[in-house]
């Protein structure tokens, strides 16, 4: 039952919604998550850590970094799957998942862009790129309303 309620627990707020959406078939660092859903890293971590806490995320560090994916294979329980499978169908549809979608793909392809598709040796770069992204889009907003 603590599983259970663990789990729901972990469903009711649409910021960890957004985070497993975005981590269907793909694996993020934090900073990839921040800059997509425009929150502060301290936030995020939270979210990603009542995420981890309830099984529904897995974790790895690679250096600085910590990277994200969804659960899966045959340690999973049930339940994760058939919680993750109900986020799935309940939400792929939804305005801000779209949006959601779109801006991490803008996200992935500036990173890219930025090494010419080639990333450099160690875990270093992309992060202070992209931690300043939405910095240059507000900037870049302020602009277009002047």
């Amino acid at each position: 039952m603590l599983d259970f309620m663990t789990v729901v627990r972990a469903l009711t707020d649409e910021n960890r919604v957004r985070i497993l959406m975005a981590l269907r078939g793909q694996e993020m660092c934090v900073c990839q998550v921040t800059a997509f859903l425009d929150l502060s890293p301290s936030t995020t971590s939270k979210h990603l850590s009542i995420l981890r806490q309830a099984r529904l995320i897995e974790s790895r560090k690679k250096g600085k970094w910590v990277y994200y994916r969804l659960a899966e294979g045959p340690g999973v329980s049930t339940l994760v799957q058939d919680a993750t499978a109900l986020v799935v169908h309940g939400t792929e549809h939804a305005d801000v998942i779209q949006e959601d979608q779109r801006r991490i793909r803008q996200i992935l392809e500036r990173e890219a862009s930025l090494y010419c598709g080639t990333p450099p040796e160690g875990d270093g770069f992309h992060s202070l790129e992209i931690h300043t992204m939405n910095d240059a889009e507000t900037d870049a907003d302020s602009e277009t309303e002047k």
